[in-house]
């Protein structure tokens, strides 16, 4: 079999992003036959020997992606210093070793993706790549008019200017509001610091679609895999603008909200988004 960079292998074996699998080489945690890995090194995953932390890397024989409606109160990286719970404890157990496509903050809740699809997951986060999230957002006290506008326009945000691309009241309480806004270049907390920029506080943060994907009504914590066509809508929507070049169709079609039944393979614990 031809050889293909480390990373990419990484990738492809769910155990992280590419851009996180080159942090891991970096951080001198991969070995290849023996020996450290260094970035940009190739490899034939059918000869080499590649280990993560001392564990054995293999590619997965089957792709997985999944749904999640994240609780508050989860964080979305495999392992926490501080111990708090994270959203890996939560998955069932999975054909294949899968990681989280992109994060939702400690606070934050609604559709989470995971996959073991590398590649894809670097095409959706891509900025260019323009993948559109929804969320409905609850806004303490009043939501002026002035200041959707501005969030419309654009906030200044790290030497740029972040800005939603829809921003729709939905509902009115008797202290708060609920907006409904759109935004296709997301970084870290950047719902939260936009309505910081303009001084509106976030009382709650839930995302209800990411791309294609719909939350739907999934309930709290559960898992389901995505049905056939939902993967295929969520590579259509970066084609063209990401290079993704995709893998052979899982097969699976159902939408069940159920865990789904494993074949072999490792818990999710193992991997690092």
């Amino acid at each position: 079999m031809a050889k293909m960079r480390l990373q990419k292998f990484l990738a492809e074996a769910g155990i992280a992003s590419r851009r996180q699998a080159e942090k891991i080489i970096e951080q001198g945690r991969v070995d290849v036959n023996g020996s450290m890995a260094v970035l940009g090194q190739s490899i034939d995953p059918e000869r080499d020997r590649v280990m993560v932390d001392g564990e054995g890397i293999r590619r997965p024989k089957v792709r997985v992606y999944a749904a999640m409606n994240k609780p508050r109160g989860f964080i979305c990286t495999a392992d926490d210093p501080e111990g708090r719970p994270t959203v890996y404890e939560l998955l069932p157990r999975l054909p294949s070793p899968v990681h989280s496509v992109g994060r939702l903050d400690f606070n934050s809740e609604g559709l989470l993706l995971f996959t073991s699809d590398g590649d894809l997951t670097r095409a959706l986060t891509r900025p260019a790549s323009r993948v559109p999230r929804v969320y409905q957002v609850k806004i303490q006290g009043k939501a002026p008019r002035w200041a959707l506008t501005k969030l419309l326009r654009g906030v200044p945000m790290g030497g740029r200017k972040a800005r939603f691309d829809k921003c729709d009241h939905v509902r009115d309480t008797s202290t708060n509001v609920w907006l409904e806004v759109v935004l296709s270049e997301g970084r870290n907390r950047e719902v939260r610091r936009m309505f910081e920029a303009v001084g509106m506080n976030v009382l709650k943060l839930k995302r209800v679609a990411f791309g294609p994907i719909k939350l739907g009504k999934m309930k709290t914590g559960s898992v389901r895999l995505l049905a056939e066509d939902e993967v295929e809508a969520l590579k259509t929507c970066t084609e063209g603008r990401s290079g993704y070049s995709p893998p052979p169709p899982s097969g699976r079609k159902s939408r069940s909200e159920g865990p789904p039944r494993s074949s072999g393979g490792r818990g999710s614990r193992r991997n690092r988004a």
